[in-house]
C-alpha cells in the first residue's frame, strides 16, 4: 500500500456533442471518476493516484482527448496513512491551486 494517496479535482470542458465519446474515454482511465457533469460539456472529475506524476500524466491525456477544449487541475491533496482518520491533518496538507488561497487560512465549511 502506498505511503500517501494523491487526490485531485479537475474540471474538463468538452464540446457538448462529443460528450458521450469523451465520457467513454474517461472510463478507460484508472483512478478517474466523473463527479458531476452538465449538458453544456463541463465535467468535474476526481482522480486518485499514488504519485503526483500520475496526476500530471492523466491531465495531459485529458487535454489531448478528441473533443476536449480544456482540462485543468483545481485541487490537489495528499493523504498519508498515518493521518487518514484525522480530518484536521488532511486539511492542513491541502494544496490550494489559486494564488488567493493560502494553507494558513481555515477551510470554509
Amino acid at each position: 500500500m502506498p505511503e500517501a494517496l494523491q487526490i485531485a479535482s479537475l474540471i474538463l470542458h468538452c464540446r457538448p456533442e462529443r460528450m458521450p465519446a469523451v465520457k467513454a474515454n474517461l472510463a478507460l482511465l484508472d483512478g478517474l471518476e466523473i463527479y458531476q457533469e452538465s449538458p453544456q460539456g463541463k465535467l468535474i472529475l476526481v482522480l486518485e493516484a499514488e504519485r503526483e506524476e500520475q496526476i500530471l500524466d492523466t491531465l495531459g491525456q485529458l487535454q489531448n482527448l478528441p473533443g476536449v477544449l480544456n482540462a485543468v487541475l483545481v485541487y490537489h491533496e495528499i493523504l498519508h496513512d498515518d493521518d487518514s482518520n484525522d480530518a484536521a491533518a488532511m486539511t492542513d496538507r491541502a494544496i490550494p491551486c489559486s494564488p488567493e488561497e493560502t494553507i494558513d487560512e481555515p477551510h470554509p465549511s
